[in-house]
């Protein structure tokens, strides 16, 4: 007899090396059927999110086909990321796993509390809580930092990750996007290097605007890393010299980024609110606090726009096309957020 009739298990995968392998084994050790919610769905690739959802789902469906007894069911559901409301987050992990269990099923969540990242443990008090010891003290970041590296070691990695992960790594290193992540890597330490000197961590203030119309909103696409090719907000850092105010920055980086036809007494005029959006770990760049204004247009023929400066192009695109694995860092978030979709 099995302690649970149910264990839940969620991480992100970034990739699973043989950390995740035990967490899934003692899973299946301790219910007859284990839930495994893979994380941060639907993300663009970056350094943090290198592999879509599809390709993280393999690789845990491998480590089943070879660890775990046929006896144990599995289900491998995803969860996207709600960083400004961990509440809907919680709500779509507790709504997943009733899919699958009944009322009164004896339920585990397990894993590892290794720092602030693994509070979500215990935001499900109904359900029992089974902490597993640190394995190898290996973390996926580690495995990361060892991969996406220009004179990276394949066979130390062959030691940390499963057969199955290492191949898929192999295969990936040939890639575009394999590239793609090294350049965002080596640009955030350049960037980090400006500031090591300094007794505390900067913190930066920026400036977003969400400007929408007649069902539009208004996107940039990135001229350079990191985000290079994704779309974004117009927006950027505040600049202490000269920028008098946050609505002032706001609407210079808008109309240096789209070079919108429109007065800048209008856009002014027609702004609804701002809204802070400063989560922790919103930007690899560091701690960066932005101030995102809500700017609505009367309805109309769409103002003309011309991507300049930081921004490859400037376009419209329908609120309902916009697509979180094609935007840059949170900014999906903060126009959902923003206009409540």
């Amino acid at each position: 007899m099995k302690k649970y009739e149910t264990i839940v298990l969620i991480g992100r995968f970034e990739p699973v090396h043989n950390a995740h392998v035990s967490l899934m084994q003692r899973a299946s050790e301790l219910a007859s059927q284990v839930i495994i919610i893979i994380g941060s769905d639907k993300q663009p690739r970056t350094y943090k999110n290198p592999f879509t959802s599809a390709e993280r789902e393999l690789q845990i469906r491998s480590v089943i086909h070879k660890y775990i007894p046929e006896d144990v069911v599995t289900r491998i559901e995803r969860n996207i990321d709600t960083i400004y409301n961990d509440q809907a987050w919680a709500s779509r992990v507790q709504a997943i796993v009733a899919k699958h269990t009944a009322t009164q099923t004896k339920i585990a969540i397990i894993g590892h509390t290794k720092d602030e990242t693994s509070y979500y443990l215990k935001m499900f008090p109904q359900w029992s809580q089974e902490e597993c010891p640190l394995f190898q003290a290996l973390s996926a970041t580690d495995v990361r930092d060892l991969y996406f590296r220009r004179n990276h070691n394949m066979e130390f990695l062959r030691n940390v990750v499963p057969e199955s992960t290492f191949r898929q790594l192999q295969m990936f290193q040939i890639s575009p996007a394999f590239e793609q992540i090294i350049r965002e890597r080596e640009f955030i330490v350049e960037h980090d290097k400006q500031y090591s000197g300094l007794k505390f961590k900067p913190i930066f203030v920026t400036v977003d605007a969400v400007v929408v119309q007649s069902g539009h909103v208004l996107m940039i696409k990135r001229r350079a890393e990191p985000g290079k090719g994704l779309w974004a907000m117009p927006g950027g850092y505040l600049n202490a010299d000269t920028d008098k105010s946050i609505e002032d920055a706001m609407l210079r980086e808008l109309v240096e980024e789209t070079g919108i036809k429109v007065p800048e007494k209008v856009l002014r005029g027609n702004i609804r609110w701002t809204k802070v959006f400063d989560a922790i770990g919103r930007s690899p760049r560091g701690r960066i606090i932005t101030h995102a204004s809500k700017i609505v247009l009367p309805d109309g023929p769409l103002p003309k726009v011309k991507g300049s400066d930081d921004a490859e192009k400037a376009k419209w695109v329908p609120i309902c096309e916009l697509k979180s694995e094609e935007c840059f860092e949170d900014h999906h978030e903060i126009i959902a957020n923003m206009l409540g979709v």
